[in-house]
């Protein structure tokens, strides 16, 4: 009987890639890959609804919390890990769950995935509750610990959403906040989910944080201005961003940062006003935290 998830399903342009030679290969899987970001679009208000959800959650002083197994699983844990180096976030704002815990990480626990309330109680373990937005990532869509954690969730107050790459259920849609389903189609190889939909994983939890994350005003322009200095590249970046907008050379700029706690948004208004460290701080905090509205418009 044929699986009815389009995860699961037989592409018919790959039936013989056994037969192909290296360059075949990868023309052909690129070929599928084109096609992802396609996929990705056609979600864009659902993924727009996610943006809003995490905002909200943030700014009520809550968290994202991606859950899955395997791909989907380590996908939403990864994303979590480069928030605080990138955007200079408290590790606790966004959180990943997998099953199987972090061992799945770097070795396969595939029976994990089967124990509902193994996901409810992970879920109840970090207290979830009506301040957070809980993102449920299965790309089969029927992954039991994934829905046991939603269903808790649920229960304890907070938002939900679900990412699948096969189409959704009416159920589906009318549980959960928000539900982004990028139809990517079969993979290359049967069943691959970490190819097309892991690619569309990805790109899906990448607009989430950053959209959400530029709301919060910790972009300026496109400058990744709230990064907190903990290593030679974030120095690097941090040290040239304020060299470019505030006519700085590199030593002024290397000492105001220093100043500022290694902390480039608060560098910037000290700079920009000649405040010190606590009244740029105070500022910031009074513009929830966005950089426009205490030094003005980025110029083009």
């Amino acid at each position: 009987m044929r699986d009815p998830r389009l995860t699961e399903q037989q592409n018919p342009n790959s039936v013989r890639i056994d037969r192909l030679d290296p360059l075949g290969i990868v023309d052909l899987i690129n070929a599928e890959d084109r096609t992802v970001p396609d996929a990705v679009a056609r979600e864009r208000e659902s993924i727009a609804r996610a943006i809003e959800l995490a905002e909200r959650a943030f700014r009520a002083g809550g968290r994202l919390i991606y859950v899955g197994a395997g791909t989907s699983g380590r996908l939403g844990v990864l994303d979590a890990a480069e928030m605080p180096p990138t955007y200079g976030t408290d590790p606790e704002m966004v959180q990943g769950i997998i099953a199987g815990g972090y061992e799945a990480l770097v070795r396969a626990q595939e029976g994990a995935e089967d124990h509902p309330e193994d996901g409810a109680r992970a879920v109840d373990e970090r207290e979830v509750g009506p301040r957070d937005f809980v993102l449920g990532i299965a790309t089969s869509g029927t992954t039991p610990f994934v829905h046991g954690a939603l269903a808790r969730a649920r229960e304890r107050g907070a938002a939900t959403g679900f990412l699948l790459c096969t189409p959704p259920s009416p159920e589906l849609r009318a549980a959960h906040d928000v539900v982004i389903a990028p139809l990517v189609g079969p993979e290359v190889i049967t069943g691959s989910t970490r190819m097309k939909a892991g690619t569309a994983t990805k790109l899906v939890l990448n607009t989430i944080t950053t959209g959400a994350m530029v709301r919060l005003g910790k972009v300026y322009g496109n400058l990744m201005v709230d990064l907190q200095v903990t290593c030679e590249k974030l120095q690097d970046r941090g040290e040239r961003i304020l060299c470019e907008l505030l006519g700085l050379e590199r030593p002024q700029a290397a000492e105001l940062l220093a100043c500022a706690g290694g902390h480039v948004k608060t560098a910037l208004v000290m700079g920009r006003l000649g405040v010190d460290r606590d009244e740029a701080a105070r500022c910031l905090d009074e513009a929830g935290g966005v950089v426009a509205r205490v030094i003005g418009e980025l110029e083009e």
